[in-house]
């Protein structure tokens, strides 16, 4: 893929979700609309955010973001220079 149909696919992204998070929104829309139709009336109206998974970033150590980097290097076929081999 050409960084330039990469930068289409962002632009159509933006205005056509597609893609689990587009799913999520759907089911968030109708989960929020089946909990207002049941909520007190004085309790103020759910909005379908509420209902959005919300995925957070794992903290990670410096040496956990070393290791994940060489372990995604040498799985893609790639060499830690890291290491030597006796030379």
């Amino acid at each position: 893929m050409s960084s330039r149909e990469l930068t289409e696919w962002i632009a159509f992204a933006n205005f056509e979700p597609f893609g689990a998070e587009a799913e999520y929104l759907g089911h968030a829309i109708t989960a929020s609309t089946v909990a207002n139709v049941n909520r007190p009336k004085k309790k103020k109206a759910y909005k379908p955010d509420d209902f959005m998974p919300k995925f957070g970033k794992r903290k990670q150590s410096v040496e956990q973001m070393i290791q994940f980097a060489a372990t995604m290097t040498v799985g893609l076929g790639g060499k830690d220079l890291r290491q030597t081999d006796g030379e």
